[in-house]
């Protein structure tokens, strides 16, 4: 390992895995974008620490278990094994990967709930909950259904209402119901724990501007400000699977207390094993850096209420937390109906080789929140153009000439001009993937393998092998293209850690680090022989796997509200299954509903309102429809103007206590996140009925 000019300890971390599901594509844009991250560092010479862990606590852990008949412990210690294999083939390189239901993160997060307590940081307050008497225990909201009371739509959720977006507290429903056991749910009162994150508004509006955020992300946070923030219940009653609060029997830290403390006791973890100092890394006064990548949709998480819980605990902040997007394959969320919600594992029976995803990841992948598009189609295009075609075909087309001429010794020249411009390089490269900006950096580096490629087929090495006398210039023609062919090698390394691992013993050099750009192949190294390192993409394979994955869609019979069906199918739902069953509905009722295409034409926030956006909507009649939609975390207004999606045009107008709400955009979330606008395919012209 090459030794940096300004060596920097740092400590990286990914967001917890929720510990009842598998590993899917959507998951993965997170941990390669972070592991190409770490690599780079670690090639350039500094300490870089990646930890991770499963997040194993909370409601939806406590009652898969209970439906298999094993203890919540079984339960994550099976899904970490899995997890763990899963990260493993896709070449995440943890240097710890935990479980949050660990002795250090019992003992770190009541130790800093104590400290936030003797702050004045910790108040009690009675609530009133629902009650499930048959399961004896406080209903999460979206544990309980039942009636809207605003628009009465049926079986909607404790916290919001998903025909018209109204938002309430779970005990406004109609003819409330558990969704774990369908008995009618009892008003109760219970004592509940909050963290006084209204008395951290100062401090937060200060840090979320200080640079440790995208811009765009402080936006965001701008949003969250405007209607002041309210405290934050961090307890929950049992029964409950996680830590017990310190003198409070019976009641337990919500998960989002101490998954992010997680990241703490991971670290830890291997403080212990590998003899290194806790405090250096997460003392107030820490020189050490700290970065967290995550997805948009647990920004609030990371951005108030974790630096809040490590401010007023005597904890350092993070030096800077990353949001990505989402991904969508082909343009849409992932679906089980079209075999694109693709498991981790799925993905490794059909294509294989995981670096093929990395290198398409991180090719589409740059600084910003932006959601990014799997395209099989392009994937398979991409990956056979620029790794086969480009890359690799430097090599190909070159090392045999070595081998079989010249015993495998190379001869380059001093000065090559290509060579002297892949070098040139480094810093604009080095840039990019310190900024995170990967889809620049895999552009420049195709760009120079175009130009060692045009210096190969300028050269012709297999013209010059069948000209007497030529050796010499052959040699040096060959031994050129593969002084580039390294220097490409040593760029992609973050990238493509096992295939660079191959050519590196291929090349006959030891591991490559950022500095050896400055270094090259010398006169009468020798090569080891050229094998074939990698294989095109077969477009059969791709669709193999999407049929693989196609859920069957045979109509069962519906089941009903409070049924056991009723009670599993929502139990999937909580363990962040895509798969839950629905209540049909037939031909003649679905014909009811005219869907439009919709142009956005304004957004704006709506004072008063947590959740909703007041949009104005264009499906090409005289006058726009206004129309009320929950999507206020997901979305800053300005990006959704001038933007087509589908509504509902034949919805009856509603009286709001915001406005008359003429319509509903279709919008899809789950668990995993959301809500995002359905966004029609380009060639939607305004108001077309959707069929």
């Amino acid at each position: 390992m090459a030794t940096a000019k300004n060596p920097r300890k740092i400590l990286v971390t990914s967001a917890l895995p929720y510990a009842n599901g598998s590993i899917h594509l959507g998951h993965l844009v997170e941990y390669i974008q972070t592991d190409i991250w770490v690599r780079f560092q670690k090639m350039q010479g500094h300490t870089v620490h990646y930890v991770c862990a499963d997040d194993t606590h909370g409601t939806p852990i406590m009652l898969r278990a209970e439906k298999e008949g094993i203890t919540p412990e079984a339960l994550i210690a099976n899904v970490h094994k899995e997890h763990s294999a899963d990260f493993a083939e896709f070449l995440v390189q943890f240097d710890n990967y935990y479980s949050t239901n660990a002795p250090e993160n019992k003992e770190l997060s009541q130790g800093i709930y104590k400290k936030l307590k003797a702050a004045g940081k910790i108040a009690t307050k009675t609530i009133e909950q629902f009650y499930d008497p048959v399961k004896n225990m406080f209903l999460p909201d979206r544990f309980i259904k039942g009636e809207c009371p605003k628009c009465h739509a049926k079986d909607q959720y404790g916290d919001s209402c998903e025909v018209c977006g109204a938002t309430y507290n779970p005990t406004e429903l109609i003819n409330a119901y558990s969704a774990v056991s369908g008995a009618a749910p009892v008003r109760k009162e219970t004592e509940h724990y909050f963290f006084k994150l209204s008395e951290c508004e100062q401090f937060l509006k200060d840090w979320t501007r200080s640079g440790t955020l995208q811009g765009e992300a402080a936006n965001k946070m701008g949003e969250w400000f405007e209607n002041g923030l309210n405290d934050w219940d961090i307890s929950r009653d049992a029964p409950y699977f996680g830590f017990e609060i310190p003198d409070a029997p019976g009641k337990y830290f919500y998960v989002w207390l101490d998954a992010p403390i997680g990241y703490m006791a991971s670290f830890k973890n291997i403080c212990q094993a590998k003899g290194l100092d806790f405090d250096e890394y997460w003392a107030k006064d820490s020189k050490a850096e700290l970065y967290h990548f995550i997805g948009k949709d647990i920004l609030y998480f990371h951005a108030l209420f974790w630096p809040a819980t490590l401010e007023f605990s005597g904890h350092r902040k993070p030096t800077q937390i990353f949001a990505h997007g989402f991904l969508t394959v082909n343009g849409e969320k992932m679906s089980k109906s079209r075999g694109t919600f693709i498991t981790a594992r799925s993905y490794l029976d059909h294509i294989k080789n995981p670096e093929y995803l990395r290198y398409y990841y991180a090719a589409k992948l740059n600084s910003t929140m932006e959601d990014i598009d799997l395209n099989l189609e392009d994937f398979v295009a991409r990956v056979n153009s620029d790794l086969v075609g480009k890359y690799i075909n430097i090599a190909s087309r070159t090392a045999g000439f070595i081998n079989k001429r010249f015993d495998g010794q190379l001869n380059p020249s001093a000065n090559n001009s290509v060579v002297v411009e892949i070098k040139a390089a480094s810093q604009l490269l080095a840039d990019s993937y310190a900024e995170r900006e990967y889809g620049k950096a895999l552009r420049e580096i195709m760009r120079l393998a175009d130009l060692a490629n045009g210096f190969v087929a300028a050269s012709a090495p297999w013209v010059i092998a069948k000209q007497e006398g030529q050796d010499a210039v052959l040699q040096q023609v060959c031994s050129d293209a593969l002084e580039m062919f390294r220097l490409l090698t040593l760029y992609l390394k973050p990238v493509l850690p096992k295939l660079v691992g191959e050519i590196e013993q291929f090349l006959n050099i030891t591991s490559l680090d950022w500095l050896d750009v400055d270094t090259s192949l010398a006169v009468q190294h020798r090569i080891n022989a050229y094998e074939h390192l990698i294989t095109r993409v077969e477009p059969k394979l791709i669709e193999a796997m999407t049929e693989a994955n196609k859920e069957n869609l045979t109509a069962t019979s519906a089941p009903q509200p409070h049924s056991e069906q009723r009670h599993a199918v929502h139990q999937q739902s909580e363990a962040n299954s895509d798969a839950a069953e629905a209540e049909y509905i037939s031909i003649d009722d679905f014909t009811k509903v005219d869907l439009r295409i919709a142009r956005i034409v304004n957004a704006e926030h709506v004072e008063g309102a947590e959740k909703l956006l007041k949009l104005t909507l264009d499906i090409g009649e005289e006058k726009p429809r206004q129309v009320f939609a929950g999507i206020k975390f997901a979305y800053d207004p300005a990006t959704l103007v001038g933007r087509l999606t589908v509504m509902v045009a034949n919805l009856a107008p509603r009286k709001m206590k915001f406005g008359l709400s003429e319509g509903m955009v279709l919008a899809a979330s789950d668990e995993r996140g959301g809500p995002f606008i359905l966004s029609p395919d380009a060639g939607a012209q305004l108001g077309m009925r959707v069929k």
